[in-house]
């Protein structure tokens, strides 16, 4: 049978009508800041792609910068604007992508301070902790839209309104909010107007789009230091010679999100979960459910089992699924995300995240549960026979 490929929060399949824009743009190599007129064919391209970004995110041409990844453009979000302040400290939480959190932990050491707003047993922050914590020193407030773990959808637009009041009251410029969007960008609402994001990530490689390739959203007037220097490109805010090739195939993977996407997801989601609730008893569900956990994610821990050996049967069967980030894969040590929501300790260790896309299946959800049994009760007699 045809591998069931159940890992797409870590890097979907790139959609063919992507891969035959970046195709055709890949003859266009002639670089856009030449002053020819193979050039000035590359600029006319790489201007095209930028307002198609925009357009899918109701924002300014002017305001998309292209970066090489979401850790890029998470570092020059969060990097760029307290650099560009030239003080201050950052509020986040401790549920975040180690994209943010270790160019937190940089800040840290360099001498700006740092605050983590408490996460309740499902992964949320409190809006009412996140305001009493804001002073005038803050510079930046960033919270991911959806956890790329356990799927908890944060409440961005009401975040936003909330840290916009506070700086009309304030008469102040800062905080600044960024958001990781990257796991939100093909089932949650993009809009940076009804969010009221100054910055916000998103990336190709989670959205069926080349997988070198990222977008920042910079609303205007904000300044970033730039984090890549050695030219003038992106207006000054990241270096080195754009990749036209992945732009265009970006902005066409934007064009191709429907909103039929979240829906369909959402109830082979809800279909897997209650199989695992039905067959495996003893299974801890990690996250919400219902609509508040991201279509097409479940992430559940299996106790007795561990992550790794649950993984290669699951291999032995053709179907691909993770234990957690992508960036976080070969370590040994429990999920800093599952510790975080206070994670009873008999669940940290066989954490499993399946996540669904848009070439997932009735019939493969059906399949995996059927076959997910067998895979545990077969880690569970190894375990007992090595003790």
């Amino acid at each position: 049978m045809a591998d069931i490929y159940f890992d797409n929060a870590a890097a979907t399949p790139i959609a063919p009508q992507v891969q035959r824009a970046m195709a055709r743009a890949q003859k266009h190599f002639a670089n856009p800041s030449s002053f020819n007129d193979a050039g000035r064919a590359s600029a006319v391209l790489l201007d095209e792609a930028r307002s198609g970004v925009a357009t899918f995110l109701n924002a300014r041409a002017d305001e998309v910068v292209f970066c090489s990844s979401g850790s890029e453009a998470n570092t020059l979000a969060i990097c760029g604007s307290v650099r560009a302040r030239g003080s201050g400290s950052i509020i986040t939480a401790p549920t975040e992508h180690l994209s943010v959190l270790e160019v937190v932990a940089s800040l840290h050491n360099d001498g700006h301070a740092v605050e983590f707003l408490k996460v309740d047993g499902e992964g949320r922050v409190g809006i009412e902790e996140l305001l009493k914590k804001l002073i005038p020193s803050v510079t930046v407030v960033s919270l991911m839209y959806a956890n790329n773990e356990i799927g908890t959808i944060a409440p961005i637009a009401r975040i936003g309104r909330a840290i916009a009041q506070w700086r009309k009251e304030h008469r102040s410029a800062y905080p600044l909010f960024h958001v990781d969007a990257c796991q939100a960008t093909t089932t949650l609402d993009m809009d940076v107007q009804r969010l009221g994001v100054d910055l916000l990530t998103f990336n190709g490689a989670k959205a069926y789009g080349p997988h070198g390739c990222a977008v920042l959203f910079v609303r205007r007037g904000i300044a970033l230091e730039p984090v890549v220097h050695g030219g003038s490109q992106e207006r000054g805010r990241r270096a080195g010679t754009e990749d036209i090739a992945s732009a265009c195939g970006l902005a066409v993977a934007v064009q191709l999100i429907t909103p039929t996407d979240a829906p369909r997801l959402a109830s082979l989601r809800d279909r897997f979960i209650s199989g695992i609730i039905s067959k495996i008893p003893d299974a801890h569900i990690n996250g919400p459910v219902g609509d508040s956990r991201l279509a097409g994610n479940i992430n559940f821990s299996i106790p007795g089992c561990d992550s790794e050996n649950l993984l290669l049967e699951l291999d032995r069967h053709d179907i691909r699924a993770g234990s957690g980030s992508a960036c976080t894969a070969h370590r040994v040590e429990p999920s800093h995300v599952l510790v975080a929501i206070g994670t009873p300790k008999q669940y940290l260790e066989g954490a499993l995240r399946f996540s669904l896309g848009r070439q997932s299946t009735k019939k493969e959800v059906d399949r995996v549960l059927k076959i997910l049994p067998q895979c545990i009760a077969r880690v569970r007699a190894r375990r007992a026979r090595a003790s």
